[in-house]
């Protein structure tokens, strides 16, 4: 009997799905691609790239902050993102957007919420209850399941390690002045963990939602008669 089988094509379907490698690499060809196009666009939208008004770079009790934050594994229970539905406007209050996070690295958006969403935190409490709440959260909020955190009482922050800190963020966008690089060791001289955790928790949101205030207490326009 002669064989009829004709060649199988290269790119055929059958030669694609019998060949493991070849699969493979043209699975990774199409994700890098649609990444490509999904991804690239976003470097080149204001809305994702230029900051709210109102937004600075953590001046540098904050910047400490935010690296015990990231130490301690907060980011573990707690998100820093407010999707954009009624349930968590209502609790959080105004949805994130882009703008908010131009100068992290790395941003803290997480989707973990063990305990509340911190975007809006800031300005929500007070420094000292603050205090309270890291050295034995139960003492304000009697159903937390949050551990203690009071050795950041004690622990003095490193000075220099705030120099290199912002010139490496410098060199990724962040606008530090030499100014600020050169001051921020004694801007954080003495200082705790626990103070620079609560000045990194006292900003988180509050571009926006000073923004927001701000619009929100302007005296309505009148609308002129035809």
């Amino acid at each position: 009997m002669s064989d009829n089988r004709k060649p199988i094509p290269f790119f055929s379907h059958e030669k694609i799905e019998t060949n493991n490698f070849l699969m493979v690499v043209l699975i990774l060809l199409v994700v890098a691609v649609g990444g490509l196009v999904e991804i690239v666009p976003l470097f080149f939208q204001k809305s994702t790239t230029e900051p709210v008004k109102g937004l600075q770079p953590y001046n540098a009790l904050q910047l400490l902050g935010r690296d015990v934050y990231l130490r301690e594994g907060c980011y573990g229970c707690h998100s820093q993102m407010i999707r954009p539905f009624r349930a968590e406007t209502l609790r959080y209050g105004h949805y994130s957007v882009a703008g908010e996070f131009v100068y992290d690295h790395p941003f803290q958006w997480g989707s973990k919420r063990t305990g509340p969403d911190l975007q809006r935190v800031g300005g929500k409490y007070s420094d000292e209850w603050h205090r309270i709440h890291l050295n034995n959260p139960r003492d304000v909020v009697p159903e937390s399941n949050m551990p203690s955190y009071a050795w950041l009482e004690k622990a003095l922050v490193d000075p220099s390690v705030v120099a290199p800190r912002m010139k490496a963020l410098r060199m990724v966008g962040v606008p530090y002045t030499d100014a600020q690089i050169a001051g921020g060791a004694a801007a954080v001289q003495g200082k705790t963990e626990q103070d620079a955790l609560i000045a990194y928790l006292q900003v988180l949101g509050r571009a926006l939602t000073d923004q927001l205030n701000a619009q929100a207490a302007a005296p309505a326009t009148p609308v002129s008669a035809p």
